[in-house]
């Protein structure tokens, strides 16, 4: 691609927007850079009315030549939220993936823009230093390995958040950030994540003015509530027996879950391009929900297909936070979860109090717990005198290794005599 001279018509760009600061710059960047006509587009995943309202007239004050903002609410929950929770998908121990399960479907479906448009080039707004650029350029790769990537943090002259507002504000931009408060924040139906700022001092404690999808767990509601989560095949459908769809769902327990300040997370996590960062994630009801699945599984799975789920949803995770989503990896992990999750059915019940979910009770048709064989009274089913047999084979090779350690000690003494 190369800048215009003359009579020459810009190339078309569609650009991955959100209207947030680093692609409210890109906009008359491209235009100066390039001299390209850019067509923005943007994901609606549940980031809030207040952040797509006017969404396409800021597009075009900053150069736009038109924003598509496109609803992918239900499809994000279904076919992106969902999976991943039924794999148990967690990483860095703590963060539930939100911003991560977000992007491919974003970066789909600007693939899918770009195609139908007949544009030439793809752009994203994703620094040099993140995890997302990764993820959006690898989605391209997959689904548009014909069109041009165009990543301005890896070309421009700025350096930073800083000179980026300076930018944005002698263009009449209006953005919300600002030299006191640059933050960065994404937020979807799943999670909001926050870092920069003071964040980046992974030794000071988060500022409770940042958070927005949770309460002060210190000032939250002072009696517990029990809410019930139902689920299918590994799917939660219900909350407190009333059957929901995928977004009303999630919706419904973030609010509950929300109120109750349950779901703050603040990780040190090790980005894929080397660095360590730190993170304050919000996910009210993707923590509730995480909580019921692992206990529903450990009601209905045995020991040892539980284990290697837990092991593969180790992979699963690092596929989704690497970004290789759009891989035949992915699609085999999600026959063998498909496979896990048959007996995957029932109910669990979750007690809510100052931020934290504790376990309340959890049923299913398929559970494995037969109190007659757990039960600690009178029983008729279990001969107690069984367990002397198992645990002499169970035991044998760590017998025989200390009888055979036992003969050798004193030929060791001697020897060193």
């Amino acid at each position: 691609m190369h800048k215009p001279t003359g009579a020459d018509v810009g190339p078309l760009v569609v650009l991955a927007y959100s209207g947030g600061l680093d692609t409210s710059a890109i906009v008359p960047w491209l235009r100066e850079r390039y001299g390209a006509r850019v067509l923005c587009f943007a994901a609606d995943v549940g980031q809030g009315a207040g952040e797509l309202h006017g969404l396409a007239e800021k597009a075009k004050r900053s150069g736009a030549e038109d924003c598509v903002v496109e609803d992918l609410r239900d499809e994000f929950v279904r076919d992106f939220v969902f999976p991943s929770l039924r794999a148990g998908a967690v990483y860095a121990r703590t963060y539930l993936l939100g911003t991560s399960m977000a992007r491919p479907l974003t970066a789909a479906r600007q693939v899918a823009l770009a195609q139908k448009v007949g544009a030439q080039a793809l752009a994203h707004g994703c620094t040099g230093k993140g995890n997302d650029q990764v993820r959006f350029e690898l989605t391209y790769a997959a689904l548009g390995p014909e069109l041009r990537v165009i990543a301005p943090w890896r070309e421009w002259e700025f350096k930073g958040r800083e000179d980026l507002i300076a930018y944005v504000k002698a263009k009449g931009v209006p953005v919300l950030a600002t030299a006191e408060k640059p933050y960065s924040t994404d937020r979807n139906l799943w999670h909001c994540s926050h870092e920069g700022g003071i964040l980046e001092d992974p030794s000071r404690e988060a500022p409770e003015d940042i958070f927005v999808m949770t309460s002060n767990p210190l000032e939250a509601p002072d009696t517990p509530q029990t809410v019930e989560i139902g689920f299918e095949e590994g799917t939660p459908v219900s909350v407190d027996h009333v059957p929901l769809g995928p977004v009303e769902l999630l919706t419904a327990l973030n609010d509950v879950a929300g109120e109750h300040g349950v779901g703050r997370a603040d990780v040190v996590e090790d980005r894929l391009v080397g660095m360590k960062s730190r993170g304050v994630y919000e996910t009210p009801g993707g923590t509730l929900l995480h909580a019921a699945h692992r206990e529903l599984e450990q009601l209905v799975l045995d020991r040892r297909t539980l284990r290697l789920k837990d092991e593969l949803a180790l992979r699963y995770a690092d596929l989704v936070y690497d970004g290789r989503w759009w891989t035949p990896e992915r699609e085999a992990l999600d026959a063998f979860v498909a496979a896990t999750q048959k007996r995957v059915t029932g109910a669990v019940r979750l007690k809510l109090f100052k931020g934290g979910a504790a376990v309340a009770g959890r049923e299913s048709p398929f559970a494995l717990y037969q109190p007659s064989y757990a039960t600690f009274g009178k029983d008729n089913v279990y001969d107690q005198k069984d367990a002397e047999g198992f645990i002499h084979l169970y035991g044998l090779a760590i017998k025989i290794a200390a009888g055979l350690e036992a003969q050798r000690r004193p030929q060791v003494a001697a020897e060193a005599e």
